[in-house]
């Protein structure tokens, strides 16, 4: 049986690593990918549609203080209600085009009776200082924001006092309410240009594709060659050795140059001594 082979332990084990392989790339490691690629294009979507769109009241974006999620990240919202000042926090080790910043968080308590964890801009450190800055206006006023989801710091650092200030290794409303004292709805909202309260407002990210469909790409290429190489590999030790193609015959072999230099002046040597 030409395929007895294949038994051995040696072709098994290569046979299992390839099949393993190839299923991990057409179905975890491409899926992977692709699903990274939707969640891109989703999220240019929703920042080129927050360009144009006009705000939502937050009731209606978020109903019942859920937390933002991927579908409604970037909405623009308004609210009306007046800053909490005595919850301030900043931003710490922020990098905003490319240069370093801090990010201004104030509680923003709504007409409705929650509160909200407002991002007022960024500012330009001085050294590692923050410089002085407009406090958030008083009395009643009405912002226009962008819906964000928390960040996550992975190593849960808590709010800690610098030179006078709260601050914050994250952005994240659970970590500036454990750390103020004050209830904090899921997410934060990051203030558009000239809204009561602005600093430096925060730009929009860059839109970009990413790598992730040709990465996608390249893992089902990768399994494809994977079952192609061990084909090939079967295909040759089934292949029947040259001689017996040949009739047992083993085919003449070719003279190197030198070689062939050599027989030629031997044959002329034997020509000229047989000419004698």
């Amino acid at each position: 049986m030409r395929l007895k082979f294949l038994l051995r332990p040696g072709w098994i084990g290569l046979i299992l690593l390839v099949v393993l392989f190839a299923t991990l790339c057409f179905t975890l490691l491409a899926p992977w990918q692709f699903g990274r690629d939707d969640e891109t294009q989703a999220r240019n979507a929703a920042i080129t549609h927050s360009f144009t769109a006009d705000p939502q009241p937050l009731a209606e974006v978020l109903p019942g203080g859920a937390a933002p999620g991927p579908d409604t990240e970037w909405t623009k919202i308004t609210a009306t209600g007046s800053y909490l000042p005595e919850g301030e926090t900043l931003a710490w080790l922020r990098s905003v085009q490319g240069e370093p910043a801090i990010e201004v968080l104030t509680p923003f308590r709504t007409t409705t009776g929650e509160t909200l964890l407002v991002d007022r801009g960024f500012l330009r450190p001085v050294g590692t200082d923050a410089p002085d800055y407009d406090p958030a206006p008083a009395g009643q006023v009405t912002i226009t924001a962008r819906v964000r989801m928390d960040e996550r710091d992975q190593e849960h650092r808590p709010v800690f006092d610098r030179q006078g200030h709260r601050w914050t290794y994250s952005v994240d409303s659970h970590v500036v309410g454990a750390g103020t004292g004050i209830a904090l709805r899921p997410g934060y909202f990051a203030l558009v240009e000239d809204q009561p309260g602005t600093l430096g407002a925060l730009p929009l990210p860059q839109l970009s594709s990413g790598p992730y469909f040709s990465y996608a790409l390249q893992w089902i290429s990768f399994g494809v060659m994977a079952l192609a190489a061990i084909g090939y590999l079967i295909y040759a030790e089934l292949r029947p050795p040259e001689d017996a193609a040949t009739g047992g015959a083993r085919k003449p072999r070719k003279m190197s140059v030198a070689e062939a230099v050599a027989e030629d002046e031997r044959r002329e040597r034997e020509q000229a001594g047989s000419g004698e």
